[in-house]
Parts: structure tokens; C-alpha cells; sequence
């Protein structure tokens, strides 16, 4: 297992802002707890876009990765939000493994946490026996530089 961290040991960390709507909330005005994964799904996406990766679809087309779906997730809500708020997906990959990598995401509104969560992820492509399966492969050691 290897730290994504830069020489002081810091993670890279990218932050990817949310706008709360009103349909994002239930009856009480509260963010629905669903949305929160929907969001730390877009911040993964906006993780490795900001680290210079060109879209799942351009990475198919050339290198046959389809993407990183979601293997494991966690999240643990501590504070609440509502709409018209901005809230700011904080999201770093905490470890490299040999086919996985963690996500780390914290919802921050200004200085205080709503939530955390983690994921576990893989890099896919489609299984060469099977094209309707996904088949797990290594980080590509060119994305986990561009990523730390």
C-alpha cells in the first residue's frame, strides 16, 4: 500500500464545489443522504480531470479504461446541510494498491464537516473473454504519477 502524497507527505487534495438545490432535499429541508454519494462520485471524476486525465471516454477509446467504478464505500454524516448552501468536495486518494485505490472525500461547508467518506475504486476495462464483464487492472503507473 502507497500513500498518494506529495514530498512533505501531504496528500493531493482537489476541491470540487456543489451548489444545493431545493430538490436535493427531503420534506424537513435536509439533504437526502443519496446525493452525498452523487457528489463524491462527481468529485472523484473531478479529482483525476484536475490531474490532467482526459475523459473516461477519451481513456476507452485509446487505452481501454472504462472507468472506476465504486467497489466499497463508507460515509459518516455529522452535520446537516440544506439548499442554497455551497458545500466543497475535498477528495484525495489515500492509498495505491495493487488493483485498488482509496478515496478519501470530506463535504466541508466553509470550515465545518458534513461528512466523510471513503471509497475503494478500480481502474476497468472490458474483460477480454467477455465484453459485458469488467476486469480489474493495476493503477496505470502513469496515472498514479500524474495523480500525486
Amino acid at each position: 500500500m502507497s500513500e498518494d502524497a506529495d514530498a512533505t507527505g501531504t496528500p493531493r487534495v482537489n476541491v470540487h464545489r456543489v451548489q444545493v438545490h431545493f430538490g436535493d432535499c427531503d420534506p424537513a429541508g435536509i439533504v437526502f443522504f443519496p446525493n452525498f454519494a452523487r457528489w463524491m462520485d462527481q468529485a472523484s471524476l473531478a479529482y483525476f480531470m484536475a490531474a490532467g486525465l482526459p475523459p473516461w471516454r477519451e481513456l476507452t477509446a485509446t487505452r481501454g479504461i472504462v472507468g472506476t467504478p465504486v467497489l466499497e464505500t463508507h460515509t459518516r454524516f455529522i452535520n446537516p446541510a440544506t439548499y442554497g448552501e455551497t458545500l466543497e468536495v475535498h477528495t484525495s486518494v489515500t492509498a495505491w494498491e495493487r488493483k485498488v485505490f482509496r478515496h478519501r472525500h470530506q463535504v466541508m461547508r466553509g470550515d465545518l464537516l458534513l461528512c466523510e467518506g471513503t471509497e475503494v475504486r478500480a481502474f476497468v476495462v472490458r474483460h477480454p473473454d467477455d465484453p459485458s464483464r469488467l476486469k480489474a487492472i493495476p493503477p496505470p503507473d502513469d496515472i498514479v504519477a500524474m495523480c500525486r
